[in-house]
């Protein structure tokens, strides 16, 4: 089994290949392109690991001179012999980081689903303040949100409302806002002052990539025809019109408005695409369905990743046990302050699961 050190030493390899292979690759640009790529994803490790081995070799001198018979050379080289290990521990956490899988999702777009879930009225105005709350941590991060679906309420809220948020490691920051978000608050409508708890459920799906349908020659089944004009009379002698027949469903396609059957071919062939593409899109739909439902729950009190306690100005996340006392600022989009802390669970639970 390799080592970290192994899969250092063959990446920093790899990346003085990369450096040789630009010298010699010529005007092939897309060669060039693909190693320019792949060099700047491996020039930050192979830094950290240069900078991890001249650190261990200077701990090597420095350890060399703790014997040394001058005082103060001894002392000298214990205190460069410390700094030196703390950096080294330092170094190694980082290139450990450096070395685990990377989720493809996390450089996607994302579309997130808000929904009131308990709680009527006071439910449906916490999934709109839950929505301006992800509007503004997007804007503090130069991300671009465009509101996708609405279903608004007569209270200002929102039964559900669903928006992408596009920009550069959008995922990787809001995937872990999914779940059942809990409020405790007096609602507008309360007369008595009474404290009611309501409850909005957020699911954050990674952007699908753009379904791609390619179809084989032999799943098409052509027919040609003359084209028909007015009352059913021919108005061409030869046969033109098309008609496609995609044998694995069974959808039939004509047309026959073009002046050539190579025309009207192609346009058939687009109809077809377009509309195999739409039970694509349908299929990976359902599949996000399934994956949003393992999300948030049922949106009962009982199930909760985050309280807003409006009495107490607090904000508890409950994975981490971390707690804002700035409720204004959370919901403001000030959301860094749990979202680092869970990047940095989830990233200590999987170097302890490599470890394992």
């Amino acid at each position: 089994m390799l080592t970290m050190e192994d899969k250092l030493h063959g990446i920093e390899q790899r990346f003085e290949e990369i450096h040789k292979e630009l010298a010699e690759v010529g005007q092939d640009y897309q060669r060039a392109a693909d190693l320019g790529k792949e060099r700047a994803e491996l020039e930050p490790i192979v830094e950290a690991y240069r900078a991890f081995k001249s650190a261990r070799d200077e701990l090597k001198q420095a350890q060399a001179l703790i014997d040394a018979e001058d005082a103060d050379m001894r002392q000298l080289a214990q205190e460069e012999a410390a700094s030196l290990s703390e950096t080294i521990q330092q170094l190694e956490q980082q290139l450990k980081s450096m070395l685990l899988p990377k989720d493809p999702r996390d450089r996607r777009n994302v579309i997130v689903e808000v929904r009131a879930g308990t709680g009527g009225d006071e439910a449906t105005i916490f999934a709109a303040d839950l929505f301006r709350m992800y509007s503004r941590y997007a804007e503090d991060n130069r991300w671009e949100v465009e509101l996708l679906s609405q279903n608004e309420t007569g209270v200002g809220g929102f039964k559900e409302v669903t928006f992408l948020v596009k920009g550069r490691g959008a995922y990787s920051r809001l995937k872990y806002e999914s779940g059942v978000h809990r409020v405790q608050r007096v609602p507008v409508t309360e007369s008595q002052g009474r404290i009611h708890t309501s409850t909005a459920t957020v699911a954050v799906l990674a952007e699908a990539d753009e379904v791609e349908i390619q179809i084989p020659e032999d799943d098409i089944k052509m027919d040609v025809y003359r084209a028909g004009g007015a009352g059913g009379q021919s108005v061409q002698k030869n046969s033109t019109a098309v008609r496609l027949t995609h044998l694995p469903t069974g959808m039939v396609v004509q047309c026959q408005d073009e002046r050539s059957q190579l025309q009207n071919r192609t346009r058939a062939l687009s109809i077809l695409r377009a509309r195999l593409y739409e039970i694509a899109v349908q299929e990976q739909q359902a599949k996000e369905d399934a994956s949003r439902r393992a999300q948030v729950g049922t949106g009962e009190r009982s199930e909760k990743i985050r309280t807003y306690n409006f009495p107490q100005g607090r904000v508890t996340d409950h994975r981490i046990r971390v707690t804002a006392h700035n409720l204004l600022g959370v919901l403001d989009g000030k959301l860094d302050i749990f979202i680092d802390e869970l990047a940095t669970q989830e990233e200590a639970e999987r170097l302890q699961a490599i470890g394992e």
